[in-house]
This record gives C-alpha cells, sequence and structure tokens, in this order.
C-alpha cells in the first residue's frame, strides 16, 4: 500500500481510471459482438445498422486511448468484409 497522501492519491486515481477504461472496453466488445451476431443470423441489413452504430464508439475508443489504432482498424476491416461478403 501506498504511504505518502500523494501516491495514495494517485492509487485511488488509478483505480477509479482502471474501472472506467474496463468498464468502455467492456461497451466496445457489445457493439463488436452485435455486428458478429447479425452477420452469423445472416441478416445483412440488421448487419449494417449494427456496424453503421458501431463505428462511432469503435474509433472513440481509440482516441481515449482504450484500443491501439491499428487494433480497431483491423477490427473494422474485417467486419466490412464480411457484411460485404454477405451479399455475394
Amino acid at each position: 500500500m501506498a504511504n505518502s497522501a500523494g501516491s495514495r492519491k494517485r492509487a485511488r486515481q488509478a483505480e477509479k481510471r482502471r474501472q472506467h477504461n474496463a468498464s468502455l472496453r467492456s461497451m466496445v466488445r457489445t457493439y463488436i459482438k452485435k455486428v458478429i451476431s447479425a452477420v452469423e443470423a445472416g441478416d445483412q441489413a440488421v448487419a449494417q445498422e449494427a456496424f453503421k452504430a458501431a463505428q462511432p464508439i469503435l474509433d472513440s475508443s481509440v482516441s481515449k486511448g482504450i484500443f491501439h489504432k491499428n487494433k480497431i482498424a483491423r477490427t473494422k476491416s474485417r467486419l466490412s468484409k464480411q457484411i460485404a461478403g454477405m451479399a455475394a
């Protein structure tokens, strides 16, 4: 446990930030799962709408530092490729 007042405060802040980041990470994963489940169900319109709703959430998670930009870019690319493949 931290000894000085400053380090105790820092520990409190770190814990609060960790919980907030975990919440945001969970929300992003939920949006991704909604798109994946719509793709697996074979409903392209629903998948497209879910992807459209997920994109700004994914991008904001990058700007907040929750995920690396390349990970989100890769995820969006794979999801859009799956949705586009449903039409064929």
